[in-house]
């Protein structure tokens, strides 16, 4: 590629902070909050090919399909911690959202800042996760540019997945390898070319987007209850109780009998309480309706 990264607007230097080292700390953090207040704005004008994308995924997962999430540095950390929340949240296996970053796990805590310009690297890694047209693949670039995220979208398209970006600059390179182009346009950066800065905080509000949205689609979430949860923690049994008692209207001594029954599965346990079934009657019932505990309700009459 040609080295142009000078027209990048997340290359591009910020008037407004131009000062911001001969700052005092209280000044500093006003600018820096001024800045990110532009972020939420951002990303609201992103939101109808942010549904696209979700939307694609969802079609493919209902189909077998994975996502994955492929980036290198900030973009990558990004991916890798949204796929990570994802089985302690949904309930999900870690092979069904899975995060790739360009130099591999070390490269989550050093830096590997060469690894993201093998583009042959990034085409390996798809290979490697045998990818295939079920799949979901969502390369992260705040440049829009990455070698190895571009490779990666190359051979996932050339398979027949489906393929996301989602960068911080306009009309991007990756864009012309994906069926979905997600395009946060956060303009500079408060320090120059830091995009661990707007545009990474950009792109972890798009990753929450596409990660919680396409979850409740598959049925995960039930009102605003996240009751596929893994309750493997006090915290989260706790968690767990409560959101049995609030959505049947049962005591919490009532609930945890409930979930003693049902292995701790707050949706089975729900769907047992709603309907009076036993745990493996309603156990059935939520697989005859894919996980879908509103389905199953309404098909039993609760």
């Amino acid at each position: 590629m040609e080295r142009d990264m000078e027209f990048l607007s997340t290359e591009k230097n910020n008037p407004s902070t131009w000062c911001i080292d001969q700052c005092s700390t209280s000044q500093m953090l006003q600018l820096i909050n001024a800045e990110d207040r532009q972020v939420p704005l951002a990303v609201q004008g992103a939101i109808p090919m942010i549904a696209q994308a979700v939307d694609g995924i969802v079609e493919h997962m209902r189909m077998g399909g994975r996502l994955f999430y492929i980036g290198a540095g900030t973009s990558g950390r990004l991916g890798v911690l949204d796929a990570s929340e994802c089985p302690p949240t949904f309930g999900t296996s870690p092979e069904l959202v899975v995060g790739i970053i360009a130099g591999g796990p070390k490269a989550l805590s050093c830096s590997s800042e060469g690894a993201e310009d093998d583009e042959a690297a990034g085409k390996a890694e798809m290979d490697a996760h045998q990818v295939s047209e079920k799949d979901s693949v969502v390369g992260i670039a705040a440049s829009g540019r990455t070698p190895f995220v571009m490779g990666a979208l190359q051979r996932a398209r050339e398979i027949g997945a489906f393929t996301t970006c989602l960068c911080n600059t306009p009309h991007s390179a990756l864009a012309a390898v994906s069926d979905v182009a997600i395009e946060v346009v956060t303009g500079p950066e408060v320090i120059m070319g830091s995009t661990r800065m707007k545009a990474g905080t950009a792109q972890k509000m798009v990753l929450n987007m596409i990660s919680t949205c396409t979850m409740i689609q598959l049925g995960k979430v039930y009102y605003n209850y996240m009751v596929d949860l893994n309750a493997n923690n006090e915290k989260l049994y706790d968690r767990s109780v409560r959101m049995v008692c609030q959505t049947t209207g049962v005591t919490a001594e009532a609930a945890q009998s409930a979930l003693q029954e049902t292995g701790g599965s707050v949706k089975t346990a729900i769907c047992m309480l709603k309907t009076g079934l036993t745990s493996r009657q309603a156990s059935t019932l939520l697989r005859e309706h894919n996980g879908v505990l509103r389905a199953a309700l309404k098909s039993a009459g609760g």
